[in-house]
């Protein structure tokens, strides 16, 4: 190469590397989403958050919710501004204690920190608002559910935006403490310890809650109301807090009955998924809300879900979401049926261990429930689209896929991998993709056929999970004695979502 060749490519490259430097200096402003196709919307680019302190004030006479939410975070590239995702009515933002410009639109609180926040810093942002959340509807749709005593804010997969400012997707998980001031004589139920309550001069009192893992932020939850609470130390040493609504009525025995073993269904699923990865347990019993949500470290359950009579199969479901949903989050809203699919398989693991079905007898039952032209076969739990993210073919026909899986594997590799999987993504997200890799990786076998059978073809499949001797017992499949109650469950389960 000639002398001058060299110098030419030298100035090219030089150029070049200038030309990159300067693109990567300049401030850019983070993204208004994170990028889900299923809500384009959700979640913020261009920052990472740690820690949310959520300080409020909540009046229920007139759903006046009002205070501060300090969000600790750190910029992942150059930022000249960035978004929040709120609809509450902002009176001001400061971020690393400057006052900043900000304004709101669709959902969206955009800030401007006047001046360029550079990749890696830290940032100290600080919301202060005041508002009523049942004014606000996102499609027709408010997750913010006033009651006659107070009000929920539970929801999936929207809830934060209802009631502090978040990056509101599963992928940007942080840890929370939550402090919640109402009128004496109302309380207040959130995530992971409670750190008691302190009487202010007003004749109001605060309640102090703190998640020690990391939450995603449709996990992180309040009840306000009338409720009976109850404390207790689990098996395993750690605090049990359950609520009861006093608006519960003919509901509230079989609620209590159900709630109150938590910590024997978290012992059983340790059994089965290993360690229980939280700090707290409990749950929540209310009318209003139609559903139950597994928010971290705490359910929540509708009390129609205990109006014919205990329904441990519902708190089964929850439990194990701790372990597939919130310890493991999905990696984008596509993937729910590794929420959904092992939560309802946990219901048939809970049914054999109670003695009211095996697994078997509950899978083969599920199989022969929908004929070969049902609607049911063409929902792909794979991939399912926004409007059937909570159809029961997600639940259903997840769950078969997890004993098909299991059938395919063998039981040593299959019980390794529902322990294995939770350890090593905790406190992560994951796709099916990572899921089938991980799957493949452990047992050694090529497994794309059967997810794809499975998962992504909108067809029955023709082999029932566990097959062998399939044919000999599809003459005789009898219904097991849990499935009225699963059934049930999950109807409400997944009846209730926009």
């Amino acid at each position: 190469m000639s002398l001058r060749a060299k110098l030419t490519l030298g100035t090219a490259t030089a150029a070049s590397l200038l030309l990159l430097a300067g693109t990567a200096t300049a401030a850019e402003p983070g993204a208004p989403g994170i990028g889900d196709p299923y809500y384009p919307n959700a979640g913020n680019g261009g920052y990472d958050v740690s820690h949310y302190d959520i300080r409020l004030n909540y009046q229920p006479a007139d759903d006046n919710l009002s205070g501060t939410t300090t969000i600790l975070a750190k910029a992942t590239q150059n930022l000249s501004r960035f978004n929040l995702d709120f609809l509450l009515k902002v009176s001001s933002v400061r971020v690393n204690n400057k006052v900043a410009e900000f304004s709101q639109s669709g959902g969206e609180l955009v800030v401007d920190p006047r001046g360029n926040l550079n990749k890696g810093a830290h940032m100290t942002i600080v919301v202060t608002y005041s508002d009523t959340p049942s004014a606000y509807a996102v499609d027709g749709y408010t997750s913010w559910k006033r009651t006659p005593d107070g009000a929920l804010a539970i929801d999936q997969p929207d809830i934060a935006p209802w009631w502090f400012p978040s990056n509101n997707h599963p992928t940007d998980k942080a840890r929370f403490d939550v402090s919640v001031a109402v009128p004496t004589g109302v309380e207040v139920i959130s995530n992971g310890i409670f750190n008691g309550t302190a009487q202010q001069i007003n004749g109001w009192t605060r309640w102090r809650y703190r998640s020690l893992q990391p939450q995603a932020t449709y996990l992180a939850f309040i009840a306000i109301g009338q409720f009976e609470i109850r404390q207790s130390t689990a098996p395993n040493g750690q605090p049990v807090l359950n609520a009861y609504s006093e608006r519960l009525g003919a509901d509230y025995d079989a609620s209590v009955a159900s709630i109150e073993r938590t910590p024997e269904m978290t012992e059983f699923l340790e059994t089965q998924f290993g360690t229980y990865p939280f700090e707290a347990q409990g749950g929540v019993a209310t009318p209003g809300i139609g559903f139950a949500l597994e928010n971290q470290t705490r359910s929540t359950y509708d009390g129609g879900f205990f109006r014919r009579g205990a329904n441990t199969y519902v708190v089964a479901h929850e439990v194990a979401h701790q372990w597939f949903g919130d310890s493991v989050s999905v990696r984008g809203w596509k993937d729910i049926w590794l929420n959904e699919g092992f939560a309802s398989y946990a219901e048939w693991l809970w049914s054999e261990h109670v003695g009211e079905g095996t697994v078997q007898e509950n899978s083969d039952y599920v199989y022969s429930l929908y004929p070969a032209d049902s609607p049911f076969w063409q929902v792909l739990p794979g991939d399912p689209g926004a409007p059937n993210q909570f159809h029961g073919a997600v639940y259903d026909r997840g769950a078969l896929t997890v004993h098909a899986l299991r059938g395919e594997i063998g039981d040593e590799a299959f019980f390794k991998l529902l322990k294995q999987w939770p350890s090593e993504k905790r406190n992560g997200n994951a796709s099916t993709e990572e899921f089938i890799a991980f799957a493949e990786k452990l047992s050694g076998k090529q497994l794309d056929e059967l997810f794809q059978t499975w998962l992504y073809t909108p067809a029955k499949p023709a082999v029932a999970p566990g097959a062998a001797g399939f044919a000999a017992r599809a003459a005789t499949v009898t219904e097991p004695k849990a499935f009225q109650k699963i059934q049930e469950t999950h109807e409400l389960l997944a009846g209730h979502h926009h």
